[in-house]
C-alpha cells in the first residue's frame, strides 16, 4: 500500500466515524445514508463528481465526498464542517429538487442579462444560510475552512462575499477579507448579512434579493475569479442530474416582487449592523415555503415560457435536449386539464364463464396452470402431461361494454405557428391535452405535425406511447402550408369495419383548405376526406383560428355538409378550453352523436 493510499484509508476511517455526529448537528432524528466515498478520479467520474471535493444529489438524497480532493485542499481536519454542510443542503436549503428549482427561478428574475449564472448565485446563497447556522448554532469552525480557500485574493466579489461572513460572525475586518473594502462594498455586505438573517426561516423569499445584490459584481466579470476560487464548493451545481421536478411550470406568487434589491426591502429597514440586530429573524416554518410571505407580484396560474423552464432545469444540472425539455413542459401543463376521452357503448358486455379444463403445455404461460386441479389429476406433476388449465367462455352481461374511440390528430406546424420549444404553442398544448386524455381512456393516438404535403412528422400509426406522441407534437417544421392528404388516404384506405372507430381532429387556420386539393395520384381531396370519415366511423372536427365566420367560407361550408364539425376560435389561447371540452362537446357521456 502506497503512502497516499494509506492516508486516504485513514481519512476514510476518521470521517466515517464522525458521520453520526454530523447528522446530529441538524437533529438527532436526521436520517441520511452514509456518503459515497471517492478515493480516485475513477470513483469521482462514476459518481458524477467533477472539480469539487463534495456534492449532493437531490434525486437520490446522496452525499458524495472526494477524499483525494479533501487531502489536496488540506481540509482533512474539518469532517464535521464539510459533512455537516452537505447534510444541510438535504435538510435545510434547498432540501428537495422542486425548491431548488424555485430558488433558481427567483434568482434568475434578479439577474437580467446574467440569468445563466443563476445556479452559481443560488449555490452561494444556500451556502451562506447553511454555514451561518453551523457556525452560530453548532459552534463549528466554518471561518477556518474559508481561511484555507482564496486567501490573498483581491477579487472584489470574493471580498464582498467574505465580508458578509465577517459581519454575520462578528469577525474582525480582514479575518477573511484581503485588502481594503470601500464604502459601497461595505454597504452591500451589511445588506447581504441582513438578508441571510432576516430570511433564514423563509429562505426562498430572500433568494431574489440576494441575487439582486450580487448583480453589479457579475456585470463586471461574471464573478469568474470567484468561480475559480470556490470551484470545490459548488456542491449543488448538478444536484438535479437524472431527475425532472414537478411544479416549475407556474410562476410562484411573489417571485417577481421579491426579486428586488434589499436596500428597498421595508422588512430590512431599521436592522442594525451588530450581530444581535442582524440576527433578527422573520417568522416561518423553516422549509423555504411562502407560508408567511407577502405574496404580491406574479399572478397565480401564470406560466413560464418553455425556454425559461428549460433554462431553470439546466441550472439544476438536468441534461436534456430542448426537445426533451419541451416534452416535459407540455406534459406538465396538460395534466391539470385532462378529461376523459369519450367512449362508445356496445349493446352488452360479456363476462368470463368457466367451461372446463384442458392440458397445459410448456409453450403456455406458467401462470395459467391450475395447480389445485393438476394435483387432483395426478400426485406427480409432469409439465405438459398432468398439468391442466381452465378454459373460459363468455356469458352475456347486463352492463354495456365501453369501446374507446381512437384519435387521429393533425396539428398545423407551418411557418405562421410558434416553435413550441421556445414559446408557448397552444396548438401543442391542446394536442397534448386531448392526446393524453385519449390515452387515459384506453384509446390509441396517431399524431401528425404537418406543414407541407411531404413535410410532416408522424407517429406512423395508432400508438399508446405517451412519450412518442408528445415528441411529435413538440417538434417544429415551420414551412409552407399544405395538408398531407396522401397520409389521410393511406391511413384509411384499407381500414376494416371491424377496426376500432376513429375521430379525426385537425387543428389549423384557414390553411386547412389545402386538405381538399388533389393528391399526387390525382385523387380529389374531397373524395379522400369523405372516405376517411366513412371508414373512421366516429366523425371529424376542424378547430380553426379564423379572422372571419367559417360560414362565410365556401370551402368550410361544403366540408361541414360532408360531415366535418367546424369549431372556430378567435385566438390560439381558446384552444385550451376547446381541448378540455372536446370529448363532452362532440360525444357526450356515452359517445352517442
Amino acid at each position: 500500500m502506497s503512502n497516499t493510499e494509506g492516508k486516504l484509508l485513514e481519512l476514510w476511517e476518521a470521517w466515517t466515524a464522525r458521520w453520526p455526529d454530523a447528522l446530529a448537528l441538524w437533529s438527532k432524528f436526521t436520517k441520511l445514508g452514509e456518503p459515497r466515498w471517492c478515493f480516485d478520479p475513477k470513483d469521482e467520474k462514476a459518481e458524477g463528481l467533477s472539480g469539487s471535493f463534495a456534492m449532493i444529489r437531490l434525486t437520490d438524497t446522496a452525499v458524495v465526498i472526494s477524499l483525494a480532493e479533501v487531502l489536496e485542499q488540506e481540509l482533512e481536519d474539518f469532517p464535521l464542517e464539510i459533512m455537516g454542510h452537505e447534510i444541510g443542503h438535504h435538510v435545510y436549503c434547498p432540501a428537495d429538487l422542486s425548491d431548488q428549482g424555485r430558488m433558481i427561478a427567483r434568482v434568475r428574475r434578479a439577474l437580467p442579462t446574467k440569468e445563466h449564472l443563476a445556479g452559481f448565485i443560488a449555490n452561494l446563497y444556500a451556502d451562506l444560510l447553511i454555514n451561518d447556522r453551523l457556525q452560530r448554532s453548532a459552534g463549528l469552525k466554518m471561518a477556518q475552512v474559508f481561511e484555507k480557500v482564496g486567501r490573498g485574493s483581491e477579487d472584489r466579489m470574493w471580498n464582498f462575499y467574505m465580508r458578509i461572513y465577517e459581519v454575520l460572525w462578528s469577525l474582525q475586518r480582514g479575518t477573511l477579507v484581503t485588502g481594503e473594502t470601500d464604502a459601497s462594498l461595505e454597504v452591500d455586505a451589511q445588506l447581504g448579512a441582513r438578508v441571510i438573517r432576516a430570511y433564514s426561516r423563509d429562505w426562498l423569499r430572500g433568494a431574489g434579493k440576494f441575487a439582486a445584490l450580487c448583480l453589479p459584481y457579475l456585470l463586471a466579470d461574471e464573478g469568474s475569479e470567484m468561480q475559480k476560487l470556490l470551484k470545490g464548493w459548488f456542491d449543488i451545481k448538478n444536484a438535479g442530474a437524472g431527475g425532472v421536478p414537478d411544479g416549475l411550470i407556474e410562476i410562484d406568487p411573489g417571485e417577481i416582487a421579491d426579486a428586488t434589491h434589499p436596500a428597498f426591502d421595508k422588512e430590512l429597514s431599521g436592522v442594525g449592523d451588530d450581530d444581535a440586530s442582524v440576527g433578527k429573524e422573520t417568522e416561518g416554518d423553516g422549509s423555504g415555503t411562502l407560508a408567511n410571505a407577502d405574496i404580491t407580484g406574479g399572478s397565480p396560474g401564470q406560466c413560464r415560457e418553455p425556454f425559461e423552464y428549460g433554462e431553470i432545469l439546466k441550472s439544476l444540472g438536468v441534461h436534456l435536449s430542448d426537445h426533451e425539455l419541451a416534452i416535459s413542459y407540455y406534459r406538465e401543463r396538460a395534466i391539470p386539464n385532462l378529461v376523459r376521452f369519450p367512449v362508445r357503448s356496445r349493446p352488452e358486455s360479456t363476462e368470463p364463464l368457466i367451461e372446463g379444463l384442458e392440458v397445459w403445455d410448456i409453450g403456455s404461460p406458467l401462470e395459467d396452470i391450475d395447480w389445485f386441479e393438476s394435483a387432483i389429476v395426478s400426485d406427480r406433476i409432469i409439465p405438459g402431461f398432468t398439468t391442466v388449465q381452465r378454459t373460459y367462455g363468455t356469458s352475456t352481461g347486463s352492463s354495456p361494454a365501453q369501446q374507446p374511440v381512437d384519435l387521429d390528430l393533425y396539428v398545423d406546424c407551418s411557418g405562421s405557428m410558434p416553435n413550441p420549444q421556445r414559446s408557448v404553442s397552444y396548438l401543442t398544448l391542446a394536442g397534448a391535452i386531448i392526446s393524453l386524455s385519449a390515452l387515459r381512456a384506453g384509446s390509441r393516438v396517431q399524431a401528425t405535425l404537418w406543414s407541407g404535403k411531404n413535410d410532416f412528422q408522424t407517429t406512423n400509426g395508432f400508438i399508446r406511447d405517451e412519450h412518442d406522441i408528445l415528441a411529435i407534437l413538440t417538434g417544429y417544421i415551420g414551412g409552407a402550408t399544405a395538408f398531407p392528404i396522401h397520409l389521410l388516404r393511406d391511413t384509411y384506405k384499407d381500414r376494416k369495419p371491424s377496426d376500432r372507430p376513429v375521430h379525426i381532429l385537425v387543428i389549423s387556420d384557414d390553411g386547412v383548405d389545402t386538405m381538399f386539393d388533389a393528391d399526387e395520384k390525382g385523387n380529389s381531396g374531397w373524395d379522400v376526406s369523405r372516405m376517411a370519415l366513412d371508414k373512421g366511423r366516429a366523425g371529424g372536427t376542424f378547430v380553426l383560428n379564423l379572422w372571419q365566420e367559417w360560414k362565410d367560407t365556401p370551402v368550410l361550408v361544403r366540408a361541414n355538409k360532408e360531415g366535418w364539425s367546424i369549431h372556430s376560435i378567435k385566438n390560439w389561447e381558446e384552444l385550451v378550453e376547446f381541448a378540455r371540452a372536446f370529448s363532452k362537446a362532440n360525444y357526450g357521456q356515452t359517445g352517442a352523436r
